[in-house]
Protein backbone atom coordinates (compact mmCIF):
# COMPACT_ATOMS: atom_id res chain seq x y z
CA UNK A 1 0.00 0.00 0.00
CA UNK A 2 1.27 3.48 -0.76
CA UNK A 3 2.11 5.55 2.34
CA UNK A 4 -0.63 7.82 3.67
CA UNK A 5 0.16 11.37 2.53
CA UNK A 6 0.91 13.92 5.20
CA UNK A 7 -1.71 16.67 5.52
CA UNK A 8 -0.55 19.77 3.72
CA UNK A 9 0.44 22.75 5.87
CA UNK A 10 -2.17 24.83 4.06
CA UNK A 11 -5.00 22.43 4.88
CA UNK A 12 -3.85 22.11 8.48
CA UNK A 13 -3.64 25.87 8.97
CA UNK A 14 -7.05 26.64 7.59
CA UNK A 15 -9.02 23.89 9.32
CA UNK A 16 -7.53 23.90 12.80
CA UNK A 17 -7.93 26.62 15.38
CA UNK A 18 -4.68 28.47 15.94
CA UNK A 19 -5.42 28.77 19.65
CA UNK A 20 -7.27 26.53 22.10
CA UNK A 21 -10.52 28.06 23.26
CA UNK A 22 -9.20 29.21 26.63
CA UNK A 23 -6.27 30.98 24.96
CA UNK A 24 -8.52 32.50 22.29
CA UNK A 25 -10.78 33.91 24.99
CA UNK A 26 -7.80 35.37 26.82
CA UNK A 27 -6.40 36.83 23.59
CA UNK A 28 -9.77 38.39 22.76
CA UNK A 29 -10.06 40.02 26.15
CA UNK A 30 -6.50 41.37 25.89
CA UNK A 31 -7.27 42.59 22.36
CA UNK A 32 -10.35 44.52 23.49
CA UNK A 33 -8.53 46.05 26.44
CA UNK A 34 -5.51 47.03 24.34
CA UNK A 35 -7.81 48.66 21.78
CA UNK A 36 -9.37 50.87 24.47
CA UNK A 37 -5.92 52.42 24.97
CA UNK A 38 -5.93 53.59 21.34
CA UNK A 39 -8.92 55.84 22.06
CA UNK A 40 -8.67 59.15 23.94
CA UNK A 41 -7.72 60.04 26.52
CA UNK A 42 -4.75 57.64 26.32
CA UNK A 43 -4.78 57.77 22.49
CA UNK A 44 -1.91 55.37 21.78
CA UNK A 45 -2.96 54.95 18.14
CA UNK A 46 -0.30 52.32 17.16
CA UNK A 47 -1.95 49.82 19.51
CA UNK A 48 -4.56 49.03 16.86
CA UNK A 49 -1.80 47.07 15.12
CA UNK A 50 -1.57 44.91 18.23
CA UNK A 51 -5.26 44.65 19.07
CA UNK A 52 -6.60 43.78 15.61
CA UNK A 53 -4.20 40.87 14.87
CA UNK A 54 -4.89 39.42 18.34
CA UNK A 55 -8.63 39.57 17.69
CA UNK A 56 -8.26 37.93 14.27
CA UNK A 57 -5.94 35.13 15.40
CA UNK A 58 -8.37 34.20 18.15
CA UNK A 59 -11.13 33.60 15.56
CA UNK A 60 -9.24 31.55 12.98
CA UNK A 61 -10.44 27.93 12.87
CA UNK A 62 -13.23 28.36 15.39
CA UNK A 63 -16.67 26.79 15.26
CA UNK A 64 -19.63 29.15 15.02
CA UNK A 65 -20.47 28.84 18.72
CA UNK A 66 -16.92 29.33 19.93
CA UNK A 67 -16.55 32.28 17.54
CA UNK A 68 -19.66 33.81 19.12
CA UNK A 69 -18.11 33.36 22.57
CA UNK A 70 -14.70 34.68 21.55
CA UNK A 71 -16.22 37.65 19.72
CA UNK A 72 -18.40 38.42 22.73
CA UNK A 73 -15.34 38.37 25.00
CA UNK A 74 -13.57 40.87 22.74
CA UNK A 75 -16.66 43.11 22.55
CA UNK A 76 -17.24 43.01 26.29
CA UNK A 77 -13.64 43.96 27.06
CA UNK A 78 -13.79 46.83 24.56
CA UNK A 79 -17.21 48.28 25.29
CA UNK A 80 -17.38 47.86 29.06
CA UNK A 81 -14.26 50.04 29.28
CA UNK A 82 -14.91 52.34 26.32
CA UNK A 83 -18.50 53.12 27.36
CA UNK A 84 -17.90 53.32 31.11
CA UNK A 85 -18.75 57.03 31.00
CA UNK A 86 -22.44 56.10 30.56
CA UNK A 87 -22.53 55.05 34.22
CA UNK A 88 -21.43 58.49 35.43
CA UNK A 89 -24.87 59.67 36.56
CA UNK A 90 -27.41 56.97 35.75
CA UNK A 91 -25.51 54.15 37.46
CA UNK A 92 -24.53 50.72 36.18
CA UNK A 93 -27.79 49.63 34.50
CA UNK A 94 -27.50 51.71 31.26
CA UNK A 95 -23.77 51.02 31.08
CA UNK A 96 -24.22 47.27 31.45
CA UNK A 97 -27.19 47.16 29.07
CA UNK A 98 -25.46 49.12 26.30
CA UNK A 99 -22.13 47.34 26.69
CA UNK A 100 -23.80 43.92 26.70
CA UNK A 101 -25.80 44.76 23.58
CA UNK A 102 -22.69 45.93 21.73
CA UNK A 103 -20.77 42.86 22.89
CA UNK A 104 -23.53 40.51 21.73
CA UNK A 105 -23.66 42.15 18.30
CA UNK A 106 -19.87 41.94 18.12
CA UNK A 107 -20.03 38.25 18.97
CA UNK A 108 -22.65 37.54 16.32
CA UNK A 109 -20.58 39.34 13.69
CA UNK A 110 -17.49 37.37 14.79
CA UNK A 111 -19.14 34.27 13.34
CA UNK A 112 -18.97 35.93 9.91
CA UNK A 113 -15.25 36.59 10.39
CA UNK A 114 -14.65 32.96 11.29
CA UNK A 115 -16.63 31.82 8.23
CA UNK A 116 -14.49 34.06 6.02
CA UNK A 117 -11.38 32.34 7.35
CA UNK A 118 -12.99 28.92 6.87
CA UNK A 119 -14.53 29.33 3.43
CA UNK A 120 -12.23 31.43 1.27
CA UNK A 121 -9.13 29.17 1.56
CA UNK A 122 -11.31 26.23 0.49
CA UNK A 123 -12.31 28.14 -2.60
CA UNK A 124 -8.88 29.54 -3.47
CA UNK A 125 -5.87 28.28 -1.53
CA UNK A 126 -3.07 29.99 -3.48
CA UNK A 127 -0.77 32.43 -1.68
CA UNK A 128 -2.16 35.51 -3.39
CA UNK A 129 -5.73 34.51 -2.56
CA UNK A 130 -4.62 34.13 1.02
CA UNK A 131 -2.68 37.39 1.05
CA UNK A 132 -5.12 39.61 -0.86
CA UNK A 133 -8.61 38.13 -1.21
CA UNK A 134 -8.83 36.73 2.32
CA UNK A 135 -7.60 39.90 4.08
CA UNK A 136 -9.97 41.97 1.90
CA UNK A 137 -12.93 39.79 2.86
CA UNK A 138 -11.96 39.84 6.54
CA UNK A 139 -11.50 43.62 6.50
CA UNK A 140 -14.83 44.04 4.73
CA UNK A 141 -16.64 41.88 7.28
CA UNK A 142 -14.97 43.74 10.18
CA UNK A 143 -16.07 47.07 8.68
CA UNK A 144 -19.55 45.64 8.09
CA UNK A 145 -19.64 44.80 11.79
CA UNK A 146 -18.87 48.42 12.68
CA UNK A 147 -21.69 49.56 10.40
CA UNK A 148 -24.10 47.04 11.89
CA UNK A 149 -23.40 48.31 15.38
CA UNK A 150 -23.64 51.87 14.03
CA UNK A 151 -27.16 51.39 12.64
CA UNK A 152 -28.89 48.73 14.78
CA UNK A 153 -30.94 48.86 16.92
CA UNK A 154 -32.72 52.20 17.22
CA UNK A 155 -30.37 53.90 14.79
CA UNK A 156 -27.26 52.27 16.25
CA UNK A 157 -24.31 53.69 18.14
CA UNK A 158 -21.22 54.08 15.92
CA UNK A 159 -18.87 55.02 18.74
CA UNK A 160 -15.84 52.70 19.09
CA UNK A 161 -14.69 52.65 15.47
CA UNK A 162 -11.15 51.69 14.48
CA UNK A 163 -10.94 54.79 12.28
CA UNK A 164 -11.45 57.13 15.24
CA UNK A 165 -8.42 55.71 17.05
CA UNK A 166 -6.26 57.39 14.41
CA UNK A 167 -7.46 60.93 15.13
CA UNK A 168 -4.08 62.05 16.51
CA UNK A 169 -1.85 59.86 14.37
CA UNK A 170 -0.34 59.98 10.88
CA UNK A 171 -3.00 57.70 9.39
CA UNK A 172 -5.85 60.20 9.89
CA UNK A 173 -5.32 61.88 6.48
CA UNK A 174 -6.49 58.72 4.73
CA UNK A 175 -10.02 59.43 6.01
CA UNK A 176 -10.28 62.32 3.54
CA UNK A 177 -10.12 59.76 0.72
CA UNK A 178 -12.18 56.84 2.04
CA UNK A 179 -13.91 58.10 5.19
CA UNK A 180 -13.62 56.65 8.67
CA UNK A 181 -15.07 53.29 7.62
CA UNK A 182 -12.55 53.11 4.79
CA UNK A 183 -9.76 53.82 7.24
CA UNK A 184 -11.03 50.95 9.37
CA UNK A 185 -11.01 48.69 6.29
CA UNK A 186 -7.42 49.55 5.37
CA UNK A 187 -6.10 49.11 8.93
CA UNK A 188 -7.78 45.72 9.30
CA UNK A 189 -6.66 44.67 5.79
CA UNK A 190 -3.03 45.44 6.65
CA UNK A 191 -3.31 43.50 9.91
CA UNK A 192 -5.06 40.52 8.28
CA UNK A 193 -2.52 40.41 5.42
CA UNK A 194 0.35 40.47 7.91
CA UNK A 195 -1.23 37.58 9.84
CA UNK A 196 -1.53 35.53 6.65
CA UNK A 197 2.03 36.34 5.68
CA UNK A 198 3.23 34.84 8.95
CA UNK A 199 0.85 31.87 8.74
CA UNK A 200 2.05 30.93 5.27
CA UNK A 201 5.61 30.70 6.61
CA UNK A 202 6.98 32.52 3.59
CA UNK A 203 9.01 35.02 5.52
CA UNK A 204 11.92 34.67 3.10
CA UNK A 205 9.75 35.45 0.05
CA UNK A 206 9.48 39.21 0.19
CA UNK A 207 7.01 39.30 -2.70
CA UNK A 208 4.33 37.82 -0.48
CA UNK A 209 4.78 40.70 1.94
CA UNK A 210 3.73 43.21 -0.72
CA UNK A 211 -0.04 43.42 0.11
CA UNK A 212 0.54 44.29 3.76
CA UNK A 213 3.56 46.47 2.99
CA UNK A 214 1.78 48.46 0.27
CA UNK A 215 -1.28 49.00 2.44
CA UNK A 216 0.82 50.21 5.36
CA UNK A 217 2.71 52.51 2.99
CA UNK A 218 -0.55 54.00 1.73
CA UNK A 219 -1.78 54.47 5.29
CA UNK A 220 1.35 56.36 6.34
CA UNK A 221 2.25 58.24 3.15
CA UNK A 222 -1.06 59.23 1.52
CA UNK A 223 -1.58 62.97 2.14
CA UNK A 224 -4.88 64.60 2.98
CA UNK A 225 -7.04 65.35 -0.05
CA UNK A 226 -6.71 69.11 -0.74
CA UNK A 227 -9.65 71.50 -0.48
CA UNK A 228 -9.69 75.12 -1.63
CA UNK A 229 -9.00 78.04 0.70
CA UNK A 230 -11.68 80.75 0.37
CA UNK A 231 -10.79 83.05 3.24
CA UNK A 232 -11.77 82.95 6.88
CA UNK A 233 -14.62 83.60 9.30
CA UNK A 234 -14.07 85.32 12.64
CA UNK A 235 -15.81 83.04 15.12
CA UNK A 236 -16.43 83.54 18.81
CA UNK A 237 -17.46 80.52 20.87
CA UNK A 238 -18.41 80.44 24.55
CA UNK A 239 -18.14 77.63 27.10
CA UNK A 240 -20.19 78.85 30.06
CA UNK A 241 -19.53 75.89 32.40
CA UNK A 242 -23.04 76.29 33.79
CA UNK A 243 -25.19 73.69 35.57
CA UNK A 244 -26.17 71.99 32.32
CA UNK A 245 -26.27 68.38 33.55
CA UNK A 246 -29.43 66.33 33.75
CA UNK A 247 -29.29 66.18 37.56
CA UNK A 248 -27.66 69.57 38.21
CA UNK A 249 -29.51 71.74 40.70
CA UNK A 250 -30.27 75.10 39.12
CA UNK A 251 -32.53 78.09 39.08
CA UNK A 252 -34.46 79.06 35.93
CA UNK A 253 -32.17 80.54 33.25
CA UNK A 254 -29.05 79.47 35.19
CA UNK A 255 -27.35 78.02 32.10
CA UNK A 256 -28.33 81.02 29.97
CA UNK A 257 -26.90 83.37 32.59
CA UNK A 258 -23.67 81.36 32.77
CA UNK A 259 -23.32 81.65 29.01
CA UNK A 260 -24.02 85.40 29.11
CA UNK A 261 -21.45 85.89 31.87
CA UNK A 262 -18.76 83.99 29.97
CA UNK A 263 -19.61 86.01 26.83
CA UNK A 264 -18.97 89.38 28.47
CA UNK A 265 -15.25 89.54 27.51
CA UNK A 266 -16.32 89.32 23.86
CA UNK A 267 -18.80 92.19 23.92
CA UNK A 268 -16.28 94.72 22.60
CA UNK A 269 -14.73 92.29 20.08
CA UNK A 270 -15.49 92.11 16.39
CA UNK A 271 -16.71 88.79 15.04
CA UNK A 272 -18.80 87.33 12.24
CA UNK A 273 -20.75 84.89 14.42
CA UNK A 274 -21.02 83.84 18.05
CA UNK A 275 -21.45 80.12 18.77
CA UNK A 276 -23.00 78.69 21.92
CA UNK A 277 -23.21 74.99 22.87
CA UNK A 278 -26.07 72.52 22.94
CA UNK A 279 -28.43 73.43 25.76
CA UNK A 280 -26.75 76.80 26.19
CA UNK A 281 -30.20 78.38 26.43
CA UNK A 282 -32.16 76.50 29.09
CA UNK A 283 -35.53 77.89 27.99
CA UNK A 284 -37.22 77.73 24.62
CA UNK A 285 -36.55 81.18 23.10
CA UNK A 286 -39.38 80.60 20.62
CA UNK A 287 -41.73 80.48 23.64
CA UNK A 288 -39.89 82.40 26.39
CA UNK A 289 -39.99 86.20 26.10
CA UNK A 290 -37.15 86.47 28.63
CA UNK A 291 -34.79 84.16 26.72
CA UNK A 292 -35.66 85.76 23.37
CA UNK A 293 -35.04 89.26 24.71
CA UNK A 294 -31.64 88.25 26.10
CA UNK A 295 -30.60 86.83 22.73
CA UNK A 296 -31.92 89.87 20.86
CA UNK A 297 -29.92 92.20 23.09
CA UNK A 298 -26.76 90.11 22.75
CA UNK A 299 -26.99 89.96 18.95
CA UNK A 300 -27.51 93.72 18.80
CA UNK A 301 -24.60 94.43 21.15
CA UNK A 302 -22.22 92.21 19.21
CA UNK A 303 -23.61 93.32 15.84
CA UNK A 304 -23.23 89.68 14.81
CA UNK A 305 -25.56 86.71 14.41
CA UNK A 306 -25.79 84.08 17.13
CA UNK A 307 -25.80 80.33 16.63
CA UNK A 308 -27.37 78.98 19.82
CA UNK A 309 -29.15 75.80 20.90
CA UNK A 310 -32.17 74.98 23.00
CA UNK A 311 -35.01 72.51 23.42
CA UNK A 312 -37.89 73.81 21.31
CA UNK A 313 -41.54 72.84 21.22
CA UNK A 314 -43.84 72.80 18.19
CA UNK A 315 -47.30 71.58 18.97
CA UNK A 316 -46.94 68.43 21.05
CA UNK A 317 -43.44 67.66 19.78
CA UNK A 318 -40.07 68.54 21.33
CA UNK A 319 -36.83 69.02 19.41
CA UNK A 320 -33.17 69.46 20.29
CA UNK A 321 -32.60 72.51 18.09
CA UNK A 322 -29.83 74.67 16.73
CA UNK A 323 -31.07 78.23 16.12
CA UNK A 324 -29.68 81.04 13.99
CA UNK A 325 -30.55 84.32 15.75
CA UNK A 326 -30.02 87.81 14.32
CA UNK A 327 -30.64 91.30 15.66
CA UNK A 328 -33.78 92.98 14.28
CA UNK A 329 -34.97 89.81 12.51
CA UNK A 330 -37.98 87.58 12.94
CA UNK A 331 -36.17 84.96 14.98
CA UNK A 332 -35.09 82.30 14.73
CA UNK A 333 -33.90 82.96 11.20
CA UNK A 334 -33.15 79.26 10.65
CA UNK A 335 -33.61 76.05 12.64
CA UNK A 336 -31.88 72.68 12.53
CA UNK A 337 -33.26 69.89 14.72
CA UNK A 338 -30.98 67.09 15.86
CA UNK A 339 -31.34 64.25 13.41
CA UNK A 340 -30.31 61.41 15.73
CA UNK A 341 -31.79 61.85 19.23
CA UNK A 342 -30.11 59.46 21.67
CA UNK A 343 -32.27 56.43 22.54
CA UNK A 344 -32.81 56.09 26.30
CA UNK A 345 -31.31 59.56 26.70
CA UNK A 346 -33.50 61.88 24.63
CA UNK A 347 -36.34 59.47 23.93
CA UNK A 348 -37.40 55.96 24.94
CA UNK A 349 -38.15 53.54 22.11
CA UNK A 350 -40.77 50.92 23.04
CA UNK A 351 -41.27 52.66 26.38
CA UNK A 352 -43.96 50.25 27.53
CA UNK A 353 -41.57 47.29 27.14
CA UNK A 354 -38.49 48.79 28.76
CA UNK A 355 -40.49 50.24 31.65
CA UNK A 356 -41.10 46.66 32.77
CA UNK A 357 -37.35 46.17 33.35
CA UNK A 358 -36.23 49.54 34.76
CA UNK A 359 -39.30 51.66 35.55
CA UNK A 360 -37.41 54.18 37.71
CA UNK A 361 -34.75 54.88 35.09
CA UNK A 362 -37.20 55.00 32.20
CA UNK A 363 -39.44 57.29 34.23
CA UNK A 364 -36.65 59.86 34.46
CA UNK A 365 -36.92 60.51 30.71
CA UNK A 366 -40.13 62.49 30.47
CA UNK A 367 -39.75 64.36 27.19
CA UNK A 368 -39.54 62.51 23.90
CA UNK A 369 -37.41 64.36 21.35
CA UNK A 370 -38.53 64.05 17.75
CA UNK A 371 -35.85 63.44 15.08
CA UNK A 372 -35.27 66.42 12.81
CA UNK A 373 -35.72 66.31 9.05
CA UNK A 374 -33.99 69.55 7.95
CA UNK A 375 -30.56 69.52 6.33
CA UNK A 376 -27.72 70.19 8.81
CA UNK A 377 -26.78 73.48 7.19
CA UNK A 378 -27.18 77.23 7.73
CA UNK A 379 -26.46 80.01 5.25
CA UNK A 380 -24.63 82.63 7.31
CA UNK A 381 -24.53 85.75 5.17
CA UNK A 382 -23.25 83.74 2.22
CA UNK A 383 -21.00 81.42 4.24
CA UNK A 384 -22.14 77.80 4.39
CA UNK A 385 -22.11 76.35 7.92
CA UNK A 386 -22.43 72.60 8.48
CA UNK A 387 -24.05 71.55 11.76
CA UNK A 388 -24.09 68.70 14.23
CA UNK A 389 -25.60 68.57 17.70
CA UNK A 390 -23.72 66.43 20.23
CA UNK A 391 -23.79 62.75 19.17
CA UNK A 392 -24.89 63.75 15.66
CA UNK A 393 -21.14 64.04 15.03
CA UNK A 394 -20.67 60.26 15.13
CA UNK A 395 -23.12 59.68 12.26
CA UNK A 396 -21.61 59.93 8.78
CA UNK A 397 -24.81 61.03 7.05
CA UNK A 398 -25.12 64.24 9.07
CA UNK A 399 -21.59 65.38 8.22
CA UNK A 400 -21.67 64.35 4.57
CA UNK A 401 -25.06 66.02 4.01
CA UNK A 402 -23.78 69.26 5.52
CA UNK A 403 -20.72 69.21 3.27
CA UNK A 404 -22.77 68.47 0.17
CA UNK A 405 -25.16 71.30 1.01
CA UNK A 406 -22.22 73.70 0.74
CA UNK A 407 -20.66 73.90 4.20
CA UNK A 408 -17.40 75.85 4.21
CA UNK A 409 -16.97 75.34 7.95
CA UNK A 410 -18.56 73.06 10.56
CA UNK A 411 -19.93 74.17 13.92
CA UNK A 412 -20.68 71.42 16.44
CA UNK A 413 -22.69 72.13 19.59
CA UNK A 414 -22.55 69.69 22.47
CA UNK A 415 -23.30 69.30 26.16
CA UNK A 416 -20.94 66.98 28.04
CA UNK A 417 -22.15 67.96 31.51
CA UNK A 418 -23.63 64.53 32.22
CA UNK A 419 -20.19 62.98 31.71
CA UNK A 420 -18.03 65.27 33.86
CA UNK A 421 -14.94 63.51 35.13
CA UNK A 422 -14.85 60.94 32.31
CA UNK A 423 -13.06 60.78 28.95
CA UNK A 424 -16.33 61.02 26.97
CA UNK A 425 -15.65 64.60 25.94
CA UNK A 426 -12.22 63.70 24.54
CA UNK A 427 -13.58 60.71 22.65
CA UNK A 428 -16.24 62.92 21.10
CA UNK A 429 -13.62 65.54 20.30
CA UNK A 430 -11.67 62.86 18.41
CA UNK A 431 -14.71 62.47 16.16
CA UNK A 432 -14.74 66.22 15.58
CA UNK A 433 -11.07 66.18 14.57
CA UNK A 434 -11.65 63.25 12.21
CA UNK A 435 -14.58 65.13 10.65
CA UNK A 436 -12.31 68.11 9.97
CA UNK A 437 -9.79 65.88 8.19
CA UNK A 438 -12.45 63.80 6.42
CA UNK A 439 -14.17 66.85 4.92
CA UNK A 440 -11.20 69.23 4.64
CA UNK A 441 -13.13 71.79 6.69
CA UNK A 442 -12.48 73.69 9.91
CA UNK A 443 -14.53 72.59 12.89
CA UNK A 444 -15.56 74.67 15.88
CA UNK A 445 -16.63 72.23 18.60
CA UNK A 446 -18.15 74.04 21.59
CA UNK A 447 -19.35 72.35 24.77
CA UNK A 448 -21.23 73.66 27.79
CA UNK A 449 -18.52 72.38 30.13
CA UNK A 450 -15.66 71.32 27.81
CA UNK A 451 -13.53 70.18 26.28
CA UNK A 452 -14.01 72.74 23.45
CA UNK A 453 -11.76 73.29 20.47
CA UNK A 454 -11.30 75.12 17.20
CA UNK A 455 -9.82 72.69 14.67
CA UNK A 456 -8.16 73.57 11.35
CA UNK A 457 -8.98 71.67 8.13
CA UNK A 458 -5.83 69.57 8.56
CA UNK A 459 -6.91 68.51 12.06
CA UNK A 460 -4.50 70.76 13.95
CA UNK A 461 -5.64 72.74 16.95
CA UNK A 462 -6.34 76.46 16.54
CA UNK A 463 -7.59 77.18 20.07
CA UNK A 464 -8.79 75.09 23.01
CA UNK A 465 -10.71 75.34 26.27
CA UNK A 466 -10.19 72.58 28.81
CA UNK A 467 -13.03 70.97 30.73
CA UNK A 468 -14.73 72.49 33.77
CA UNK A 469 -13.74 76.10 33.12
CA UNK A 470 -15.73 79.05 31.85
CA UNK A 471 -14.17 80.84 28.93
CA UNK A 472 -14.29 81.74 25.27
CA UNK A 473 -12.58 81.12 21.96
CA UNK A 474 -12.08 83.82 19.33
CA UNK A 475 -10.16 83.35 16.09
CA UNK A 476 -10.20 83.75 12.34
CA UNK A 477 -11.13 80.24 11.24
CA UNK A 478 -10.27 79.07 7.68
CA UNK A 479 -13.06 78.49 5.17
CA UNK A 480 -12.78 75.81 2.49
CA UNK A 481 -14.69 74.63 -0.56
CA UNK A 482 -14.42 71.49 -2.65
CA UNK A 483 -15.61 68.03 -1.67
CA UNK A 484 -13.23 65.27 -0.64
CA UNK A 485 -13.58 61.76 -2.10
CA UNK A 486 -14.77 60.62 1.33
CA UNK A 487 -17.81 62.92 1.05
CA UNK A 488 -18.49 62.29 -2.65
CA UNK A 489 -18.09 58.51 -2.48
CA UNK A 490 -19.24 58.08 1.13
CA UNK A 491 -22.66 56.45 0.52
CA UNK A 492 -21.25 54.15 -2.18
CA UNK A 493 -18.32 53.10 0.00
CA UNK A 494 -20.68 52.50 2.92
CA UNK A 495 -22.74 50.18 0.73
CA UNK A 496 -19.56 48.46 -0.45
CA UNK A 497 -18.22 47.81 3.06
CA UNK A 498 -21.63 46.74 4.31
CA UNK A 499 -23.83 45.04 1.73
CA UNK A 500 -20.88 44.30 -0.54
CA UNK A 501 -19.02 42.41 2.19
CA UNK A 502 -22.15 40.48 3.16
CA UNK A 503 -22.75 39.55 -0.47
CA UNK A 504 -19.12 38.54 -1.01
CA UNK A 505 -19.20 36.29 2.05
CA UNK A 506 -22.49 34.73 0.90
CA UNK A 507 -21.13 34.10 -2.61
CA UNK A 508 -17.94 32.51 -1.25
CA UNK A 509 -19.95 30.29 1.10
CA UNK A 510 -22.33 29.25 -1.69
CA UNK A 511 -19.47 28.35 -4.05
CA UNK A 512 -17.78 26.30 -1.35
CA UNK A 513 -21.06 24.46 -0.66
CA UNK A 514 -21.61 23.76 -4.36
CA UNK A 515 -18.07 22.48 -4.75
CA UNK A 516 -18.45 20.22 -1.71
CA UNK A 517 -21.71 18.75 -3.00
CA UNK A 518 -20.24 18.15 -6.42
CA UNK A 519 -17.27 16.36 -4.85
CA UNK A 520 -19.61 14.07 -2.89
CA UNK A 521 -21.88 13.26 -5.86
CA UNK A 522 -20.91 9.83 -7.30
CA UNK A 523 -20.25 9.62 -11.01
CA UNK A 524 -23.14 8.03 -13.00
CA UNK A 525 -22.74 4.45 -14.24
CA UNK A 526 -20.79 4.25 -17.43
CA UNK A 527 -19.27 7.65 -16.99
CA UNK A 528 -15.94 7.89 -18.71
CA UNK A 529 -16.54 4.74 -20.86
CA UNK A 530 -15.97 5.40 -24.53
Amino acid sequence: MPPTPEPSPLRSVREQALLPLWAALAASVVSGLVLTLAFPDVAWWPLVFVAVPLALVSLIGRSAWSALLVGFAYGAALFFVNLSFTARYLGPVPWIALSMLEAILTGVAAIALTLAYRWLPRLAAGPWARLVALPALVAGVWTMREQLIGTFPYGGYPWARIGVTQSNGPLADVASWVGMSGLTFLVVFACAAAVEYVRLRRLTDLRTALPAALTVTVLFVLPQFPTTDVGSLRVGAVQGNGPAGYFDQREPYAVLNAQLLATEPLLDQEMDVLLWPEGGVDADPTQSIVAAAALDELAETLDAPLLVAAVTQRGEEYFNSSLLWEAGAENPVAVYDKRHPVPFGEYVPNREIWSLFAPDLIGLIQREYTPGTAEPFFDLDGVGVGLAICFDVIYDDVIWDGAREGAQIFMFQTNNADFRGTNENLQQLAFARMRAIETGRSVVNISTVGTSQMIAPDGSEIQRLDADVAGHLLADVPLRTGLTPAVVLGPALTALWGWGSALALAVVGTLVLVRRRNAKTPAPEGAGVS
